[in-house]
């Protein structure tokens, strides 16, 4: 590669900005461990009157960033808009077909697209780095294809959304709601001030676990229908009743190999308090997989914030700059395989139940014989009265059942008017 490479960073948001800043800070730094120098050549982002945190060179500044090909030499560009979709797919393929390098952090796109994508950079020699698509900061891509590149893994889990996790955590150390967690959340910049629906509601995380799962497993980006489920249903009350079963929640992504079919989920999960998984708080995350021979590797620390993101984002740049030139999952696209998914009506675990009911004789025998007509027997049960308003709250915890029976048992309770509400089922995990 020449001494001197061209940049062109497209999408100017928190993450985009604070790149750029990165970017015109540090090229010495960067010249110094890679003998390359770099130039940011070309900018774009819709508006370049918005107010931003750096400033913006106005002298490179372009609306439309397809303009940039027609009148830009450029080497390597970034694409930070986070379309799945749309312009940010237009960019990507655009960049890779004139043999340019790309790196990005946009997981919706690289779970959607990347098996195409990935194709399109190895047609033309190039790299698709997408580090920062999962975890932020955390070298957990990098640590699969090339750390572990020779272990034969057969699980990764953990906490993947840092949004999720802060209003969790949040809500246990100050005894708030979930509502107003949430606007904190927002406050401080960990959520979005607008639509926060994606971190919310597991869809930020399932992406993270697709991408996770072609990775690990070499086979291309599952499109299966999956078990996925976020944090929004989530109460104090139930926070407060794991804290007394020295229990916490957390939203767990899990990509899993099962009798060799691919099993993929994200939901929230009680967790021991003195399990690994249960002391991560706040907007952390923490990767753990499990492989042979290297047995259980964990790797935690910030998922989410334009500092971490723009670490990894760095981390791809300089991998370029050394003359890296890698398979974006890597292995060649026509050696990784589609893979059968595993039929989630099997998935087995044990269930915390909470349901609202009304304070009446027959109310709880009801309960427990559907659910042992369901085959879901009952491991522990806490009776709560609120006598004030002739309601009761009871929680069961169930032994290990199926997902089959589970849903087929609270679809019972649907129309039962002794029962105030849908129950919350949240699983355990072990």
């Amino acid at each position: 590669m020449k001494m001197n490479i061209n940049i062109a960073v497209v999408g100017l948001g928190q993450v985009g900005i604070y790149l750029l800043n990165e970017l015109n800070t540090k090229r010495k730094e960067i010249e110094l461990k890679t003998g390359k120098k770099i130039n940011v050549v070309a900018i774009s982002a819709r508006d370049i009157k918005k107010k931003r945190q750096f400033k913006v060179n106005k002298n490179i500044f372009f609306k439309n960033p397809l303009d940039i090909f027609k009148s830009k030499k450029v080497d390597i560009l970034f694409e930070a808009i986070g379309l799945s979709d749309g312009i940010s797919k237009k960019v990507v393929e655009t960049a890779l077909k004139n043999k340019i390098h790309v790196i990005t952090p946009n997981k919706a796109l690289i779970s959607k697209h990347g098996d195409y994508l990935a194709k399109l950079a190895e047609d033309n020699n190039v790299n698709l780095e997408f580090e920062a698509s999962v975890a932020g900061g955390i070298p957990i891509l990098r640590s699969i294809k090339e750390g572990l590149a020779t272990n034969k893994i057969s699980k990764v889990y953990g906490i993947l959304n840092g949004t999720s996790n802060y209003i969790l955590s949040e809500m246990e150390n100050l005894n708030d709601s979930f509502s107003n967690v949430l606007k904190r959340a927002q406050t401080l910049g960990y959520a979005e001030p607008g639509n926060p629906k994606l971190d919310l509601n597991g869809s930020d995380a399932f992406a993270k676990v697709r991408i996770l799962s072609a990775l690990a497993f070499n086979t291309k980006i599952s499109t299966h229908k999956c078990l996925m489920e976020g944090i929004e249903k989530i109460e104090l009350k139930d926070i407060e009743i794991a804290n007394q079963l020295n229990l916490r929640i957390k939203l767990l992504g899990i990509s899993e190999l099962k009798n060799n079919e691919l099993f993929e989920t994200v939901h929230p999960c009680m967790v021991s308090k003195k399990s690994y998984i249960g002391n991560v708080h706040g907007v952390m995350n923490a990767v753990i997989i499990e492989g042979k021979p290297v047995g259980e590797s964990i790797l935690q620390g910030e998922g989410a914030g334009p500092g971490p993101t723009s670490s990894s984002l760095l981390s791809d740049l300089l991998s370029i700059l050394r003359g890296n030139i890698k398979k974006p999952f890597g292995i060649a696209n026509n050696k990784r395989k589609s893979i059968k998914c595993y039929n989630v009506d099997k998935y087995i675990n044990s269930l915390y139940l909470r349901f609202e009911v009304k304070d009446k004789p027959g109310v709880l025998s009801t309960i427990t014989n559907r659910l042992a007509k369901h085959k879901i027997s009952i491991k522990r049960l806490i009776q709560t009265p609120d006598k004030k308003n002739n309601k009761a709250t009871i929680v069961i915890i169930t032994h290990k059942t199926n997902e089959l029976n589970s849903k087929k048992c609270l679809s019972v309770f649907k129309n039962d008017n002794n029962i105030l509400r849908y129950p919350t089922l949240i699983r355990m995990y072990n």
